[in-house]
């Protein structure tokens, strides 16, 4: 089941790069008991996402990105979020 953060999340980046490919993986799990573990079952994501949107941006300007169009939710809402961001063919 996914939480609400998650498909915030999703919705948000859908709205932002019209991904041709997006995945919001809940990694919270694994990570119980770990620092940054809030109890809520949404502390820790892995985003992996395709767009055109990241066609011809360096690997860190993709993360920026990504961290801007979630906006509020990395280190506030969420303790940790792996981003894996490629454009078409990478």
């Amino acid at each position: 089941m996914t939480g609400p953060l998650a498909l915030e999340m999703r919705q948000l980046l859908t709205d932002a790069f019209a991904p041709l490919a997006l995945e919001v993986i809940n990694d919270s799990a694994t990570h119980r008991g770990h620092t940054g573990d809030d109890g809520s079952g949404e502390s820790h994501f892995t985003i992996v996402i395709e767009s055109a949107r990241f066609a011809g941006v360096s690997r860190l300007q993709r993360q920026r990105m990504v961290n801007a169009a979630l906006g509020d939710i990395p280190g506030n809402r969420v303790h940790a979020v792996a981003i894996k961001a490629r454009a078409p063919g990478e």
